[in-house]
Parts: structure tokens; sequence; C-alpha cells
């Protein structure tokens, strides 16, 4: 049997897979099994930050793993604590929960939520109020906190107590606020599964002002917006916020799986021994690479990120059969005149990778891909949607 065939017999069937086995890659160039090489728009759906098979991100886990490559947390480890400290000097937060997913993150930040609330104000202080067409991970809680109907009909009951609100609508916000016993308003900057939509700066500004006079913890959601992908270290900083809790993954292990909740003064020493756990959140091989990856996102590579962005929305926006461009930094969503599924494939048959967010078409590139690369990519999507 080839891959695919074994695939096909011996994997779930939850995927609907490209016609492409990948076998090796370097950068932003990727080869399949058969020898035909692609640019890659997409980094494992935002999570190889610097490409494939990173030179210092290699050497930072291989180096790791020659020393120690699990510990469990019954004990301390440096790259753990590491990590923490560079999240928290990079964020001016205060505390760290690792884990290994975003949907992990999430859950551990609704709990967090919760006990905040219960112990501040009573058990009934439980809702959390999240957005209409927002993504935050496929557990049965973090499937109750997503706002779109069709990731929960195949699993109810789901966990009670979401409210949804419509993204950018402050009045609906408001009332909700004001109808229901609130612990925390839960958002991504960026909905990106939800078709890479940002947040209004009116809308981000009232979940604050919400906030501070209901007394209720505020959630970002940057499993996919994190780690210099929107332009800025995390989306929130595009806004002038600064939430009680974000939750972060994807982009920030390089290509390992970690999570991170990462905690502000009020909800710093909500957890305490015995309230919260995971085998495996602050492995220390992954935590060895994502301090390689965080600790060079710097404010230069930022600004190259900016530029990039900058060149792709121009180039884009006035195409032909592009009917809008939409997202933050080297996050894009493109809504197309053909079928976003036809784009792709014609990409893919010229050479280029990219995937889709509901109708649209999304790039997700690597933070340092070259201007070269970028160009020719460009230019294939550029056709691809004509």
């Amino acid at each position: 049997m080839n891959v695919k065939e074994k695939d096909g017999l011996y994997i779930a069937n939850t995927y609907a897979r490209f016609p492409i086995c990948l076998k090796s890659g370097k950068g932003s160039l990727v080869t399949d099994e058969e020898g035909k090489e692609y640019i890659d728009m997409a980094t494992g759906i935002a999570v190889n930050s610097f490409g494939f098979c990173d030179n210092a991100w290699i050497d930072a886990v291989t180096k790791q793993l020659g020393t120690l490559q699990h510990t469990s947390n019954l004990y301390y480890s440096k790259p753990c604590a590491d990590l923490a400290e560079l999240i928290c000097t990079k964020t001016a937060m205060k505390k760290v929960f690792f884990s290994n997913s975003g949907a992990e993150a999430n859950e551990c930040a609704i709990k967090t939520a919760r006990k905040y609330a219960a112990e501040k104000k009573g058990s009934d202080y439980y809702t959390i109020i999240t957005l209409k067409n927002s993504f935050h991970g496929r557990t049965v809680t973090t499937l109750a906190a997503t706002g779109q109907e069709a990731f929960h009909k195949d699993f109810l009951p789901l966990t009670d107590g979401f409210v949804y609100v419509e993204a950018d609508n402050c009045d609906e916000l408001i009332k909700a606020v004001e109808n229901n016993k609130v612990a925390a308003v839960m958002f991504e900057t960026v909905q990106g599964e939800g078709g890479v939509l940002p947040l209004d700066e009116k809308f981000v500004k009232t979940v604050f002002e919400l906030a501070e006079k209901y007394d209720f913890l505020t959630i970002a959601d940057e499993v996919q917006t994190g780690n210099g992908r929107t332009g800025k270290l995390y989306g929130y900083m595009n806004y002038g916020v600064k939430p009680d809790i974000f939750t972060t993954a994807k982009g920030l292990g390089g290509g390992l799986p970690l999570g991170a909740t990462v905690l502000g003064e009020k909800a710093a020493d909500v957890l305490t021994p015995g309230s919260h756990g995971s085998t495996f959140g602050g492995n220390p091989a992954v935590c060895a690479g994502a301090i390689s990856i965080l600790s060079r996102i710097t404010d230069e590579l930022l600004a190259e990120v900016n530029a990039k962005s900058d060149y792709i929305f121009k180039s884009l926006s006035s195409a032909k059969g592009v009917k809008s461009v939409t997202g933050k930094g080297l996050m894009i969503g493109i809504e197309t005149e053909k079928d976003a599924s036809e784009v792709i494939a014609e990409c893919q048959k010229n050479g280029v990778l990219v995937i889709k967010a509901k109708s649209k078409v999304r790039l997700l590139p690597a933070l340092n891909i070259p201007d070269d690369l970028l160009k020719k990519a460009v230019d294939v999507i550029i056709k691809a949607c004509e």
C-alpha cells in the first residue's frame, strides 16, 4: 500500500485531505513524495513560525532531547521556567500554565474564569460570553465556547453556560452582560476559522469597559493570532488593550505541541495545587524549541511581517477575481469570485500551498518567508483567482 491507501485504511476518517503527501521541507519550500516542490503559504495552519526544519529550533530541541526529554510536572525543569519568564517579560503578564494545544489552553482559561468568579461573586456567576462565528477548539467545552452551530450538532449536549453575541455589535454585547451573571468575555481579535475577520476597535474597547464596570475577566484567544502572526507579538496588542488572560499555541511551539494559558494580575493566583494539571504540559524539549521561536520574534521581525502583509494586501486587493482581502499581518483571507476550493486546487497545481477559511482562501506563510518566494507565490495566487 502507498501512504494514501494506508491512511485510508488505518486513520480515522476525520480529515478531507488534499491529494498531496508531503515528504520533506526547508524554510518555505516543501516537497511531496513525487518530488514536486511547493511554496508553503499555510505553515501547518500557523504552526511553523519560521518554516520547515528551522535550524535554530532544531538545535534547541535536539540539545534538550539529549538532556531530558520529559520530566512531568512533579519536578521543576529549566526550559519550562525559562519559557514562562520569557512570555511574562514580553507581555507584562504574571504567570503561565502550559498544556499541549490551543483547545487545552482555552479549557484552562474557562476553568480559571469560572473559579475566579465563583470565589469572588458566587457560584452562579459562570456564564462565558463568546462571539458568533468564533472558534475555540474541539473538546466538548471549547465546542460549546465556539459560536458556530455547525460544530455543535453532532455532539449535544455540550457544556452549559455559554452565550453568543454578534461580533462588533456593541448593543448586543451590553444586553448580554446586563442579562447574565458573567464570569468572562472570550474573543479572538481576528476570527480565523470564521473567515479571517478582525474585530472592530470600538467593540474590543467596549468589552474592556464592560469588564471594568461589571468586574468580569477578559480572555483573548491568541491560538492562531499569537506569536507575531498579526504583526504584533499578540493580536490584542493591535488594540491597545491588555486581557486578564490570553491563550496561545500553534506558532509558539514552532512545530511541536504546546499550549499556554497566560494569566494577568487578577487571574494569577486563581489556580492552586490540584485545581488543574497536565502530564505533558511544559515538556522540556517543546519548551526549549518555543524559547528559540519566541526569542526571535523581535520588533525588527514584526516590521518585516507588516511589510510583507502590506505587499500581499496591495497586490491582491486590486487583482482580477478578488472581491475582498481581510485579516492582519500574515493572517489573511481572500474572498474570491471563483469557489475557494477551485483557487486552492489551481494554486497546488502551480506549486503553492494555501488553505481555506469558510468560503475564503487563507494565507498563513512563515513569518520570515523570503521576499522572492512570497512574490512568486502571490503571482500564482493572483493568476489562480482570474
